[in-house]
């Protein structure tokens, strides 16, 4: 009965949180394993709370994992039950700093880089709420990243919004500038582990990308990709599915 109601507390807090009231805890949770997450939950939220007075926006609740850096912090905005996991990184010096939507959650180990060199000030990330970055995965939003609501992203996952340009052969292609056209994945896509997405591409709503694609061009709604480089499998809206990226890991 203990359980039960500490279970049914930690629920309802959550639906709280994230405003869905259709979430609901695994049964099969047990007791130990369900303390052991609200004490790990309760201490990132001292961490938040700590650092929210440094930031440029922050609406509590706010969860911060240990280890986590977050430098140039006023340019850090986040919204109500953001969740940065342990030993995230984020360098938000930019020219729009870095925007993460209600409950977004930024996964152990990832880095985010908003300005590549102090010659030329990046753009900066923006990311809608209920979105997710997957484990190790890297952010480099020199050239401006956008992701959309509801985005589902899986581990080791990259973004390159910036390319160097190396056309001349007399110069060392460090010294001859970069390229930046800006990356930006629409609402309600999902990133399989280990996807590189470089710059200029825009993948439209709805869309899935396979396991270890790299994405070097636009990428229509609602479409399957897959490859090095990404090609169409099959369209979402379609029938007569001639492939499946259901394997994808996320």
């Amino acid at each position: 009965m203990a359980k039960d109601r500490l279970a049914q507390a930690a629920e309802s807090l959550i639906q709280r949180i994230k405003h869905d009231r259709g979430y609901h805890l695994d049964p099969d949770l047990g007791g130990a394993a369900l303390i052991g997450i609200i004490w790990r939950r309760g201490m990132a939220l001292l961490r938040g709370v700590a650092w929210s007075w440094r930031l440029g926006a922050c609406r509590l609740p706010f969860f911060v994992g240990r280890r986590v850096q977050i430098r140039h912090a006023r340019q850090l905005r986040v919204g109500r039950g953001v969740t940065l996991d342990d030993d995230v990184i984020i360098d938000a010096l930019s020219r729009r700093g870095v925007t993460l939507g209600d409950n977004v959650t930024i996964a152990r180990g990832t880095v985010i880089q908003a300005t590549g060199v102090m010659t030329r000030l990046g753009v900066g990330l923006e990311m809608g709420a209920n979105a997710n970055l997957g484990h190790y995965s890297f952010v480099g939003a020199a050239g401006g990243v956008r992701i959309g609501a509801n985005v589902l992203i899986g581990q080791r996952v990259s973004f390159h919004s910036e390319n160097h340009i190396f056309e001349r052969t007399d110069v060392p292609i460090k010294a001859q500038g970069v390229t930046r056209g800006g990356i930006v994945i629409e609402e309600d896509c999902w990133l399989g582990a280990g996807t590189i997405f470089l710059d200029g591409v825009t993948v439209a709503r709805g869309s899935v990308i396979a396991a270890g694609s790299v994405v070097t061009k636009d990428v229509a709604p609602y479409s399957v990709m897959g490859g090095v480089p990404a090609r169409l499998i099959r369209n979402r809206l379609t029938e007569g599915k001639e492939g499946d990226a259901g394997q994808d890991e996320g």
